[in-house]
């Protein structure tokens, strides 16, 4: 709810704080005084458009400022905290106009754009007054209405949205995938003709280091075996050998062994020199022959090395286009497989969700007719609710009407009967409340067929009949000018349904009827200084006698005892009306 509003510079009014209460809260006040200035400024705190000429003469802007009091989840505190809003402690919401025509907005003590205001707003309070239907002027709220009035109609919509939100994303899947197609079909081609070059190759985990060897082995063969020939023959000795060497170092070795083999048992230190030789010449044995097998081995290959040369060149031709070595190129072929099995995929995936459509499709238009069915009844029914309503508020011969179309277009939803119709989201209608001002007038679209006055009385009934069934997540409603044109037993039902409304909510209503304010749950006065301004405290709740004071005046212009009897009866009225007491004192 709202808590307080503080207006400053505004039109007549200097300075006024409304302390707003539960329930409902009338607004009452001479001619001239400055009531229809507190809705203005509530308008202007709701983004309303902002005039200069709106600002006091004399002041240098309008300034209005107001704290609602909301629970953590309600639409109107989440989007102020998208916004940027500190809603830590509630909600304070503020709108500058200067003189020069400039206007700022604030949320939370954040500077926001007029339109994120308005949006807040919208969540927060519903205006009713001549100028503020909003609700009725957009038709997206009369569905909101008629949806709101029938929990079954609710349920129909809930299910109808989960089958419309899986339709549609199947359906922007496939349109995405068939879209694509080209693109696919040609990233599968490079993948494919790649994945055949490689294949045609073969490539083998590490080959291409084992070939590089192998390559640098045989281009130099004969060096190769020319060096080991020598290193044997140094070992085991040859009587061609170079040098003239008739005898090799093992020769050698044997006779140095053979040398101190006899004065071994004369001296440690000899002995172990023998030893040590000994383990030498057993070494140079065994290199002798590793060096012989070498040599067997070594073999000069032209044609092996001709074929060493021609893979590694078919192996380079890869690694130049899928990776650095022949195992990033397998790496690289495993990738480009499984995203070819994806790509070829998409097609498959494109036949499944055309068969989900197949089944889905029926499903959607036999909940989008089910829903229409339910919309239908629940607006005759609505329309006649409001219509009685609106016979208690002085409006006998007007009957509102609900109506619930659908509209044809050939590439539209098929319903069960075959025909096929616009859908969005929300169904399959369009939803229209309009109003048969007087007998046999024809229905028009309500805000053009009713005056200020009527409008507002159209949304007291409409707001009467729905908000008792949790239609509105609305905290607020304020109606102006409800009592327009009306007076006597017409204004005590208008009393009588604020009340009724407030229950469910709270009401801010600004009247002249004393009727109307007799069922206040809190009573503010809006009082005129001797200069013609409004004072500081020309605000005032007004509660016992001096309420009862208030709607003598309201009903006869003076404080006579009359009027003051008067005024009692009715505010005891009011009190049995309603079962018990409107005001806390």
């Amino acid at each position: 709810m709202l808590r307080d509003i503080t207006i400053r510079g505004l039109g007549v009014i200097d300075e006024a704080v409304l302390d707003l209460a539960p329930g409902l809260n009338v607004v009452t006040g001479e001619t001239g005084a400055g009531k229809t200035m507190v809705v203005t400024g509530l308008g202007l705190l709701l983004g309303g458009r902002a005039d200069s000429d709106l600002v006091r003469t004399g002041a240098d802007r309008t300034s209005v400022e107001g704290f609602a009091d909301l629970g953590a989840d309600h639409p109107a505190l989440v989007r102020a905290a998208e916004a940027g809003a500190d809603v830590t402690e509630g909600l304070i919401l503020a709108r500058n106009v200067a003189a020069q025509g400039r206007s700022r907005a604030y949320l939370g003590g954040r500077s926001v754009p007029i339109s994120t205001l308005s949006e807040v707003g919208e969540r927060l309070v519903a205006v009713h007054g001549q100028a503020d239907q909003w609700r009725l002027r957009s038709a997206e709220e009369h569905r909101v209405v008629l949806d709101g009035f029938d929990p079954d109609v609710a349920r129909l919509v809930e299910d109808f949205q989960r089958l419309y939100d899986e339709h549609h994303a199947l359906v922007a899947e496939a349109d995405r995938l068939r879209s694509a197609a080209r693109e696919r079909a040609r990233e599968a081609d490079g993948l494919r003709v790649a994945l055949e070059e490689i294949e045609a190759v073969d490539p083998q985990p590490g080959e291409d280091e084992e070939l590089r060897a192998e390559d640098d082995r045989l281009s130099h063969a004969d060096a190769l075996r020319d060096g080991a020939s020598r290193a044997h023959v140094l070992l085991a000795g040859d009587d061609s050998a170079w040098d003239g060497a008739s005898g090799g170092a093992l020769a050698s070795l044997g006779e140095a062994v053979s040398a101190l083999e006899p004065w071994t048992g004369h001296d440690p230190a000899l002995a172990d020199l023998h030893r040590r030789l000994a383990e030498l010449s057993y070494v140079a044995s065994d290199l002798t022959t590793d060096v012989a097998g070498y040599l067997t081995d070594v073999e000069v290959d032209p044609a092996r090395l001709s074929w060493v040369q021609e893979r590694r060149a078919e192996l380079t031709r890869l690694q130049r286009k899928y990776g650095e070595t022949v195992d990033e190129v397998l790496a690289w072929a495993q990738d480009a497989s499984r995203t070819l099995l994806t790509l070829e995929g998409d097609d498959a995936r494109i036949e499944e969700i055309e068969a989900r459509l197949a089944k889905l499709t029926p499903r959607l238009g036999a909940a989008g007719a089910a829903l229409h069915d339910a919309r239908s009844t629940a607006a005759e029914r609505l329309g006649a609710a409001v219509t009685a309503e609106l016979g208690r508020l002085s409006m006998p011969r007007a009957r509102l009407v609900v109506g619930v179309t659908t509209q044809p277009h050939e590439r539209g939803l098929e319903l069960p009967s075959g025909d096929r119709v616009r859908y969005s989201r929300n169904g399959i209608d369009e939803v229209d409340i309009a109003l048969a001002a007087n007998a046999g007038a024809p229905p028009r679209t309500v805000t053009r067929a009713a005056s200020g006055g009527e409008l507002s009385r159209v949304m007291l009934a409409i707001e009467v009949v729905t908000h008792g069934g949790g239609s509105s997540t609305v905290p607020t409603f304020v109606f102006d000018e409800v009592d327009a044109g009306i007076g006597g037993k017409a204004g005590v039902e208008v009393g009588a349904r604020l009340a009724e409304l407030a229950r469910e909510a709270q009401v801010i209503v600004v009247t002249h009827l004393a009727q109307v304010a007799a069922y206040a749950d809190r009573h503010l006065v809006v009082r005129k200084a001797d200069d013609g301004q409004v004072a500081a405290s020309g605000v005032v709740e007004v509660a016992g006698d001096e309420r009862v004071r208030e709607l003598a005046r309201m009903m006869s212009g003076d404080e006579s005892d009359a009027a003051v009897e008067h005024a009692q009866q009715l505010l005891a009225s009011a009190r049995g009306r309603v079962g018990e007491s409107p005001e806390s004192a």
